[in-house]
């Protein structure tokens, strides 16, 4: 028996069974229990809702694998000096970038970052987004990156959608620790990473690996501490410049390495053998500015899975659209639509160690869902921004219905 039985649509599984037309799938206890024709049915099944969806495509909820939806401040003046002729690394200097959105951040309280977040989080939502990856790394310090993970995990439960945390205590050296770049990096491994696990408040650890951030050796040694505390990791890498961060990422099995723009062909090699994610932010390429694309030729070539996602932050990808991201990626970047779907689906849940539970329509995993109001999924590519989407389904509910799991 069924909970809900979705009829007359067409479904991007994106899974080895392809694309379903005259597709039937059940619904039952908030997860996908048939996936397939609607002639292939089991005879004699009932189903307690039963709805039409008038030649629609089913496709697997959006998930935005990289981003730091919870912050505070507005860095909209960086896009000025930027236009001006200063990089990342001078405006992060001068005392922009990250540091900035820090100060605003540990000033604000659990309750606005909640509403902020939230108001983020469902607009992505309004374009089929399901899941969610939040990094803290605007606290720095351990009562403020607690208090941004306890803000991501309320996010969720608000904006109806999964959300896996990350703790990026390692984003940059806070005030206080420039002449004593060792004591931060105790701080982390020693007290911020043990409280995180113990509080059961993240499912990653990562770290900003580049030279105005955290070199290779201080990311070893977080990394090791967030495997001994079992937790996961993943890196940003090779962003601006080559720190062998893909190598890097690879060598402690990383979930992802995310940019990679400057990645080497030893990095490519490394991720293919240990099954390091690529994790590619066009949004954020495109408004510093950069022209060091990273080398998705060689990716594709050495079998690397590629996924994308929004960066949205405050300062270098104010975005919060994955048909902009989708648009974005194939325009800048020269992914296939095709690559870009499967980018912000199957890819994007391997990205989070979410591959058997979401990603793609296929029995036993979790009914997170969009339903598209478009003639071909290829549509999607240049859909205005909030168009097409009939319905979202998360766990099996769903946003317009409000139809029971």
């Amino acid at each position: 028996m069924w909970d809900l039985l979705l009829l007359d649509c067409r479904a991007a599984t994106m899974d080895s069974q392809g694309t379903i037309h005259d597709a039937a799938i059940g619904i039952a206890g908030g997860r996908l229990t048939y996936v397939g024709l609607r002639t292939g049915l089991p005879h004699g099944d009932i189903a307690t809702t039963v709805r039409r969806l008038e030649g629609a495509w089913v496709l697997p909820g959006f998930i935005d694998c990289h981003t730091h939806l919870v912050y505070a401040g507005d860095r909209s003046r960086e896009h000025e000096m930027r236009a001006k002729g200063m990089s990342y690394e001078d405006i992060a200097r001068a005392g922009g970038g990250i540091m900035s959105t820090v100060h605003a951040t540990r000033a604000a309280s659990e309750e606005s970052l909640i509403e902020s977040a939230a108001q983020r989080a469902r607009q992505m939502a309004q374009e089929g987004v399901t899941t969610i990856e939040i990094k803290s790394g605007y606290g720095l310090d351990l009562e403020n990156e607690l208090k941004m993970l306890r803000v991501a995990e309320r996010v969720g439960e608000i904006a109806h959608m999964r959300i896996a945390r990350t703790f990026l205590g390692a984003h940059t050296i806070p005030p206080g620790y420039a002449d004593n770049r060792k004591a931060y990096v105790d701080l982390i491994c020693e007290k911020m990473i043990p409280a995180v696990a113990r509080e059961k408040l993240a499912d990653a650890v990562d770290a900003f690996c580049e030279s105005i951030a955290f070199t290779p050796g201080e990311v070893d040694r977080i990394f090791a501490a967030a495997r001994a505390h079992g937790l996961r990791v993943k890196l940003h890498a090779d962003q601006l410049s080559d720190m062998g961060g893909g190598a890097l990422a690879a060598r402690h099995k990383a979930l992802s390495a995310d940019h990679l723009e400057h990645l080497n062909e030893e990095g490519v090699a490394a991720m293919a053998r240990a099954g390091t994610v690529a994790v590619l932010l066009p949004c954020a390429f495109q408004h510093l500015r950069d022209t060091h694309k990273p080398p998705i030729e060689a990716l594709r070539r050495a079998g690397v899975p590629i996924a994308i996602s929004t960066d949205c932050n405050p300062g270098t990808s104010p975005v919060t659209s994955p048909l902009i991201l989708k648009d974005v990626a194939c325009e800048v970047f020269g992914l296939t639509p095709d690559e870009a779907l499967a980018g912000m689906t199957r890819n994007a849940a391997l990205a989070l160690g979410l591959e058997a539970e979401t990603g793609t329509l296929t029995v036993g995993k979790a009914a997170d869902l969009a339903v598209w109001d478009v003639s071909d999924p290829l549509e999607l590519h240049h859909a205005p921004r909030g168009s097409g989407l009939l319905n979202r389904y998360f766990r099996g509910r769903s946003d317009k219905h409000g139809d029971k799991p």
